[in-house]
């Protein structure tokens, strides 16, 4: 369904199977028609077997097996990390949810050579687009249960869900599996965001096609290839928030200091009036959805708290870059952020605050260097 999507948007097929060839890989091609899926057009891609045997001409079974095949292909070398790295992920979830290491869990149903092409086709697809960031919405995973070789098993598959950790997912009233462990692992991967639609303008949609046509709903993926609306930089960030009146408020620098080394984009506090009167802090978290589970578990781990809220939240902010200049007291970093006409520079506060103590001199006077610097450029 990516690669039917990206080919939908007007990608060539052709152009695709090309860059695949630099994968040692053979004995398959990619064919892609256009079908309709509860009365949409859609454009289904496949990966056709050209013997029986073809599963068995390379071997890609195992880790050892991905890695030597990835490590001999003449792809660029961001591709072939990208694509090595979301087969980590893929392997580490099986092994996980089957008890086995990541040296001695085999790909079964999911096909070893069919993989290869889903997973590079996509990123080699994305890549000929020139897409530079991609987002997501909540992962419908569907329901009912899936046939593996380890039996019948429920929706999403244990693989899957372990894929999908941290992500915002959800389960629509369809009984079939709607997102596979291959599926899961491409998007938990490529995705700097997920929630609502970031602030686009879209050039091309495109629709790739499932297999199966459900008789209520398109299955489809829906992709919009776009740019970003005025400049501006939109991305989903997860809220986490606890609200505390019984800690030794000592803690709270300790704590921050936790939250920030693991990965935290902002923390701050707030004081609000609780029940029966009581004075209290509410404790908030601004993080990527990855980082949500670890952050949560240093809340409950270093604080007093028994409960934690969190929910999601879109952010859009202004294109940052970051400089350095040259002042008296030595190179300080800025950093600047625009809008169209509007331009915001500010000194870096670290970088003045080391300045001014490996100097000894006032913070001001290396800030006010910074700024006065700043005005003459």
């Amino acid at each position: 369904m990516c690669l039917g999507a990206l080919i939908d948007a007007g990608l060539s097929a052709s152009d695709i199977e090309s860059e695949l060839r630099k994968l040692p890989i053979k004995g398959y091609r990619l064919s892609s028609k256009r079908v309709k899926r509860t009365g949409l057009k859609a454009t289904k891609a496949d990966v056709i077997l050209k013997t029986k045997r073809s599963r068995r001409e390379v071997r890609a079974s195992t880790w050892h097996d991905i890695k030597k095949i990835i490590s001999a292909a003449e792809l660029p070398d961001r591709i072939k990390k990208q694509g090595s790295g979301i087969f980590k992920r893929l392997f580490e979830a099986e092994a996980r949810v089957h008890g086995k290491s990541l040296h001695t869990i085999h790909l079964h149903e999911l096909g070893g050579m069919d993989c290869l092409i889903d997973i590079f086709g996509t990123l080699i697809g994305l890549d000929l687009l020139g897409i530079q960031k991609a987002f997501a919405s909540p992962v419908n995973v569907g329901g009912g249960t899936v046939v593996t070789d380890h039996g019948i098993l429920p929706v999403p598959a244990p693989a899957t869900a372990e894929l999908l950790r941290g992500l915002p997912v959800y389960s629509s009233e369809t009984s079939y599996e709607l997102t596979t462990p291959t599926g899961a692992a491409i998007l938990s991967s490529i995705c700097a965001g997920y929630g609502e639609m970031p602030l686009l303008i879209p050039d091309v949609i495109g629709y790739g096609a499932g297999s199966r046509n459900i008789k209520d709903k398109p299955n489809v993926l829906r992709i919009f290839v776009g740019h970003p609306y005025e400049q501006l930089s939109h991305e989903s960030i997860v809220v986490i928030e606890s609200n505390i009146d019984d800690m030794n408020p000592q803690i709270y620098e300790h704590l921050i200091d936790a939250l920030f080394s693991a990965g935290a984009r902002d923390v701050y506090l707030t004081s609000i009036i609780m029940k029966k009167t009581r004075p209290g802090i509410k404790l908030s978290v601004l993080c990527d959805a990855e980082r949500k589970n670890d952050l949560i578990e240093i809340i409950l781990k270093e604080t007093t708290t028994i409960g934690i809220r969190y929910y999601e939240a879109g952010r859009m902010t202004m294109n940052r870059t970051h400089h350095t200049i040259r002042t008296k007291y030595g190179k300080i970093a800025v950093k600047k952020s625009r809008l169209k006409d509007i331009s915001k520079i500010m000194p870096e506060y670290e970088t003045c605050r080391k300045i001014a103590r490996e100097k000894g001199v006032p913070l001001a006077e290396v800030m006010e260097a910074a700024q006065k610097k700043l005005r003459k450029k």
